[in-house]
């Protein structure tokens, strides 16, 4: 039956910390989780602290009323701060509706440089954190990013995105007119000067140079979009043309003028200062292959000056990235990984001045990231494992490993100065608040309440964790969350959730589907999620559990999972639903193509047919990591036609709700339209819902309406069979 909706809405971010025996928050004067409190979280992050860690400062994203009586709300990012003594409410430190990002304190705490868009471009900006306006230090057209201070606090290192045509042209980027030696692959031309001179006289009638350069223009003047890449989509567009981060320097003051640090073709990131001359910054290894094909990361110095550049760390068929120099420039540490995607980087440290022949590797089967050190003893990084967020500490003198937080919580977001650690962390009562801590994670101390007092007055489910063994011997994890208002004795409804990626986790500690959880229990059903093998979180040999196999071994751990949730006994059988976005929204179509329990299905910006994805998505690499190769090789076709749902599609009769977003370049909306046209064509119980400029992220940072209307309508559609 057809239920009253609530004009309301939702986002996905908090944690769930289990409680004995799955017990609830169930305070008889608070209320359920409305899909409109969605708009109520409020999300912290990137967190810097000054010297001695007294005072943080980082960002808060908000969701504020555009056009309330149309249900209209932008995002809206500003620059608080607040004492890490915790003696004092949080302080908003930026108001502008343009937003502030990027937080950078200078070394003596009295600056605090940040980015902030103008005419459409981001732009570094200064703050004195004694008081007065903030001035707008770069005037970039390029744009200005990422902002790091000299030891000095004289000068400030950004990074500019370059497009090719300009990088080559422009005198001043490129005074030697030097082309990139890789080949730019546009069929005909012999080099690559000549593909990227200067325009000529413009004349459709003229010689063939004349008829290139009004060609040329009509590009220009985005009359035609000429691709000769291979990575050539985006998450909402296309780009002909590649684009090179760049690295410039700015002394920190009014009217001072960048200085181009790098130069050439490659893609620099992560800049961080080893002394007031030299820098250390992460890019793509040398290579004679174009950058779209090229996947191998490098780690750099070069000299603040630009001279002698030199990559310390780098070799073919590796990648290695995220480099983070110890605060007093003796270690430096780093991942490094192989070039597929089903894998797990390692984390290592060498010496500032030594090579990969000097490594020290910390041995953790789990993906790290966020890298921070205290002193030059202790390396912390942040590690997803088994459904939570935790902080890893590797002290350079025991060699001792060390875990802070619970696989029941998210730690995210950390910094670290004097004696404290502050983060951000996700849990059971609190969609996000900042944190503080010793250096061991000890006497930690909440020192925000952007959402504990509002999330404290509602009733909340708490998940049970739960495990099983699979086939092959794993350990497959599964929670179960009961009803808001459960009682004992009666029947519910079950949803079963299902995680993409297919390398995502989920967990009380992961916060991307928090809300979208509470929601559903607080419509009277039960949720069951789980990580089945391929999911991250679990180490390398788990990870690569569905390696040719994206189909019936993870459908039998998501279904192994309901089943053994049902043996409690609570859960009705008649009343089975289930969900998935993307990898997900592919399992769905493969379970109800296979499976027949389910009274309604939804599958949300998914993949469907393995062979076409190859050329409809900007993920098409999942394709030959995960299978091997490419549709044009018959072993390999086999395996994509056996894997593909659209094969099955005839085998599907469960009423279907299927949702993609008409600008999502990642899996392509086309996978939907063969999937939706073709149950049509059978006459099968089947709604096509479309979402335009909607990218992938539509669920997590898209349209706050279009997120509501997506939540909103799979519960309506779910509640026509009940």
């Amino acid at each position: 039956m057809t239920k009253t909706i609530a004009a309301v809405f939702t986002l996905l971010f908090i944690g769930l910390l289990p409680f004995p025996g799955g017990a609830q928050v169930n305070n008889s004067s608070s209320d359920k989780v409305l899909l409109s409190d969605m708009l109520r979280i409020k999300q912290p992050g990137s967190i810097v602290l000054n010297k001695d860690g007294s005072v943080a400062y980082f960002t808060l994203t908000t969701i504020e009323a555009e056009d309330s009586a149309n249900w209209e709300y932008q995002y809206n990012t500003q620059i608080w701060s607040v004492r890490t003594d915790g003696n004092s409410a949080p302080r908003q430190l930026t108001f502008s509706k343009a937003g502030a990002s990027q937080p950078a304190i200078s070394p003596d705490g009295q600056t605090l440089a940040f980015v902030r868009a103008v005419d459409g471009k981001p732009q570094i900006f200064l703050l004195p954190l004694k008081g007065g306006e903030a001035m707008q230090l770069t005037q970039s057209k390029h744009g200005a990013g990422g902002p790091v201070w000299s030891p000095d606090g004289s000068k400030i290192a950004f990074t500019a995105s370059i497009g090719l045509s300009t990088l080559a042209r422009d005198s001043s980027l490129n005074p030697d007119k030097k082309v990139p030696d890789w080949s730019l692959e546009k069929p005909g031309f012999k080099d690559n000067a000549s593909v990227l001179a200067k325009p000529g006289k413009a004349n459709p009638d003229g010689s063939i140079e004349e008829v290139r350069a009004w060609l040329a223009k009509n590009e220009q003047d985005k009359k035609a979009k000429v691709i000769n890449r291979l990575q050539f989509q985006g998450e909402a567009g296309t780009n002909g043309e590649p684009s090179f981060n760049q690295v410039f320097l700015i002394e920190a003051r009014e009217g001072a003028k960048p200085v181009q640090v790098t130069r050439g073709y490659n893609r620099y990131s992560n800049v961080q200062f080893i002394s007031n001359t030299k820098l250390l910054m992460d890019g793509a290894l040398e290579a004679t292959i174009h950058p779209d094909r090229n996947l191998q990361g490098a780690i750099y110095t070069i000299n603040t000056d630009g001279s002698d550049l030199k990559m310390i760390l780098g070799r073919e068929g590796r990648s290695f990235s995220g480099s983070k120099l110890s605060e007093n420039g003796k270690w430096i540490a780093f991942t490094h990984s192989a070039l597929s995607f089903v894998s797990v980087p390692t984390l290592a440290i060498i010496p500032v001045n030594g090579s990969e022949k000097d490594t020290i590797t910390v041995p953790v089967d789990r993906t790290k990231s966020e890298l921070r050190w205290k002193g030059d003893d202790l390396l912390y990084a942040t590690i997803a494992s088994n459904g939570g967020s935790q902080l890893l500490q590797f002290d350079m003198r025991s060699k001792k490993i060390q875990m802070i937080g619970s696989q029941h919580e998210g730690i995210g977001a950390t910094a670290i100065a004097g004696n404290r650690l502050v983060y951000r962390k996700i849990a059971v009562t609190n969609p996000a608040d900042i944190y503080t801590a010793d250096l061991q994670g000890k006497n930690e101390k909440r020192i925000s309440s952007f959402n504990q007092d509002w999330v404290a007055q509602k009733k909340i489910s708490i998940p049970e964790k739960f495990s099983f063994v699979n086939e092959k011997g794993q350990t497959v994890e599964y929670w179960v969350m009961k009803p808001v208002g459960f009682e004992a004795g009666k029947k519910y409804p079950v949803l079963l959730q299902i995680h993409g990626g297919p390398s995502a986790m989920w967990g009380p500690g992961e916060g991307s589907m928090w809300h979208e959880f509470q929601y559903w229990c607080s419509k009277g059903y039960g949720v069951v999620y789980s990580n089945p093998r391929g999911s991250g979180g679990y180490g390398v040999d788990f990870l690569r559990g569905n390696i040719n196999d994206w189909s019936k071994g993870p459908m039998s751990d998501v279904l192994t999972a309901l089943d053994k949730a049902l043996e409690q006994g609570w859960g009705d059988k008649d009343q089975l639903f289930v969900s998935g976005g993307s990898y997900a929204g592919y399992l769905v179509a493969y379970i109800l193509a296979h499976d027949k329990r389910f009274k309604a299905g939804c599958s949300q910006r998914g993949v469907y047919d393995l062979r076409t994805f190859m050329g409809e998505g900007n993920a098409w690499r999942l394709v030959p990591n995960y299978f091997g190769g490419y549709p044009w090789q018959p072993e390999v076709l086999e395996i994509l036609e056996r894997e593909s749902p659209i094969n099955y599609v005839d085998k599907i009769t469960t009423p279907y709700i299927i949702f993609h977003g008409e600008n999502d370049l990642r899996t392509g909306v086309i996978q939907s339209e063969q999937l939706y046209k073709s149950l049509k064509i059978l006459e099968r119980p089947v709604e096509y819902v479309r979402h335009p400029g909607a990218t992938h992220e539509i669920t997590r940072s898209g349209n706050n309406r279009q997120r509501m209307d997506q939540l909103l309508r799979t519960w309506e559609f779910f509640e026509r069979f009940r």
